[in-house]
């Protein structure tokens, strides 16, 4: 089984749907679509694990790990450990070490509400995972022109914690963060 018909798979077997009735899948597709779009902004001559190049690691035995394809990965993945049995060993068995290190990166804290299961440690989390702050950011976009599009109460939601949310994954508003066009695309989803 290939790691988005796994994927797909973990959140059928829970019985886990988009807002309410829309089977999770469409989530995850929306996801992938986004990181499509805005894949090429990460940097993909440098290998995720060794931060050494594709050249660098051509005449050794070490395998490059491609930050692109893992993200990827992980954009299918990333709601497997939060939302359905699949713990943290079953999603590198299907995605990989580095896929499933940016899927845990984003999978919340326990707490009782948003802000304790999105706490300063769980922000600092994804920072810190390379890949992990493209990957949440697919995840929010989609979410942002889900609740958009069908008029959600979750859309004002984001609306209310989007500074928080953008400068706690390191954006200060400026053009200086490789991922500044996905950031303005997310800002500019709430004009």
């Amino acid at each position: 089984m290939n790691h988005v018909d796994w994927c797909i798979e973990q959140h059928r077997k829970t019985n886990h749907f988009y807002d309410t009735y829309i089977p999770y899948e469409f989530h995850l597709r929306m996801v992938d679509y986004i990181g499509s779009r805005f894949d090429h902004l990460l940097d993909d001559t440098i290998d995720i694990q060794t931060g050494k190049t594709r050249d660098e690691l051509e005449h050794t035995r070490i395998g490059f790990v491609s930050l692109r394809m893992s993200c990827r990965k992980a954009g299918w993945g990333h709601d497997t450990i939060e939302d359905t049995r699949a713990s943290y060993n079953d999603v590198v068995k299907h995605l990989g070490q580095d896929a499933a290190d940016i899927v845990y990166a984003v999978t919340n804290e326990k707490g009782k509400n948003r802000s304790e299961r999105a706490n300063e440690k769980y922000y600092a989390g994804i920072v810190a995972r390379p890949g992990a702050v493209f990957v949440k950011l697919c995840d929010r976009i989609a979410n942002v022109q889900y609740g958009k599009m069908t008029g959600s109460s979750m859309y004002e939601k984001y609306r209310k914690e989007n500074d928080h949310f953008v400068q706690s994954l390191g954006w200060d508003g400026s053009g200086d963060h490789e991922l500044t066009p996905m950031f303005e695309y997310l800002l500019n989803l709430f004009q």
